[in-house]
């Protein structure tokens, strides 16, 4: 387990603890900027995934003898230690998925389907990845609800003037990620959860990029459903999380079915567990959700908010920085309001060129929409740079950064 402490956070410290970052490439030391897409593994991660792997590996839930015992007994430690992470009142509200796009397709149908009728409402807003759009899109399309956008403001913002006349009687579903994956921006969840509760409506929170960077407490914001990816919490990928609140993890239902969520099975009818087994259909990822409790603790042990602290401080200074470059446009509020993702591009320079020339001095960004293509549409472009920090970045990264686009700018003439 890591020896960092969180009376002192040094990234350099964290640097060293994930393997991946401390060997020298052909093109130099590896400054990774891409942790919105997925984190790195600290080495208290992959020992632990190790130690499973090569000491008592077995299916989860199946057998009594030793092995079985000990996967059983980690698992539920994983769910426990989840639930306090995300400040929620029972671990039998924790649901292990694959991920959070089978997260949000787990509420979208399985609560959803039944539930939302022709002239509901569901309200979604304009920068949310494809796996918090396109679910809603789909069951609008199969139920003849309608789906509605929450409007912006010109920096990016949610426009909380337009909120209570967008969600309205009709409304059965507000969806909203807690932070943005291109823009950085930060919701009001709470507020968002009191007026979708206000009119009848239920909230679903994506939390893949909220919950590895700042601390969430699903019961104070009153939230009905949040899911986040592992991969993205410094975790393995594979595994992700549903939380439910009492009443609604108790009306949401299964839409895989097999083995494990089984009670009784008879050629008329199936009859399924109780929650969380009767959601967690088939062999989970075993390996992949204990070591995903490491991560937590790792989290933990570090200090959320003094990284939280440390990514917002590498965050203004890039942004910062990035505005004296000629040409160049970050999209998404200032930093107050944002948290440590940085979306730009400059002009006359197309964003995978420049990831190109960022990759010859190990500078790794990520390029494209980023499954955000009803967002981009928006901003009037195809495409952004955009760089990602996490508790590992340093200040020596933004200068890499810095350089490496002042590289670009002069192997393309733009200067």
């Amino acid at each position: 387990m890591s020896e960092i402490t969180r009376s002192h956070f040094d990234p350099r410290n964290v640097r060293s603890e994930f393997p991946v970052l401390n060997q020298e490439l052909k093109q130099g030391r590896p400054v990774f900027l891409d942790s919105a897409a997925s984190a790195q593994k600290p080495r208290a991660v992959i020992d632990k995934e190790r130690e499973v792997e090569e000491q008592y590996f077995a299916n989860a839930y199946r057998g009594r003898y030793s092995f079985g015992a000990r996967i059983d007994e980690e698992l539920e430690g994983s769910r426990k230690k989840i639930k306090a992470f995300l400040g929620a009142a029972s671990d039998s509200k924790i649901v292990f998925t694959a991920g959070t796009t089978l997260g949000l397709n787990q509420i979208a149908f399985g609560w959803g389907r039944g539930r939302v009728l022709a002239g509901d409402e569901i309200v979604i807003s304009s920068m949310e990845h494809h796996a918090n759009f396109v679910p809603w899109q789909q069951l609008a399309q199969e139920s003849g609800a309608t789906l509605k956008l929450l409007p912006l403001t010109e920096d990016g913002r949610l426009d909380a003037t337009a909120f209570e006349y967008v969600i309205t009687k009709r409304t059965k579903i507000v969806a909203v990620c807690a932070m943005s994956n291109v823009l950085g921006t930060e919701n009001p969840i709470g507020d968002l959860a009191r007026l979708a509760h206000d009119v009848g409506a239920i909230l679903v929170v994506d939390g893949a990029q909220s919950v590895p960077h700042r601390p969430t407490n699903v019961a104070a914001d009153n939230v009905d459903f949040l899911v986040f990816s592992g991969h993205k919490v410094y975790g393995p990928t594979g595994v992700g999380v549903i939380y439910g609140r009492a009443d609604r993890m108790e009306e949401i239902q299964p839409i895989i079915f097999g083995g494990h969520m089984i009670r009784r099975v008879s050629l008329e009818n199936s009859e399924w567990a109780e929650t969380p087994a009767r959601l967690e259909a088939g062999t989970l990822p075993i390996v992949q959700a204990i070591a995903l409790g490491a991560a937590i603790d790792w989290v933990n042990q570090t200090g959320l908010a003094s990284m939280h602290a440390h990514e917002h401080a590498l965050l203004e200074e890039t942004t910062r920085r990035l505005m004296e470059i000629p040409g160049l446009t970050i999209y998404g509020p200032s930093p107050e309001y944002k948290g440590s993702i940085i979306a730009f591009r400059i002009a006359d320079l197309h964003p995978e060129d420049l990831a190109t020339m960022l990759d010859r001095r190990a500078v790794f960004t990520r390029h494209g929409h980023h499954c955000t293509m009803p967002l981009h549409t928006l901003l009037g472009v195809t495409a952004t740079t955009r760089a990602s920090f996490a508790a590992y970045n340093t200040m020596e990264d933004v200068d890499a950064l810095v350089a490496g686009i002042q590289f670009a700018r002069q192997k393309f003439r733009l200067t």
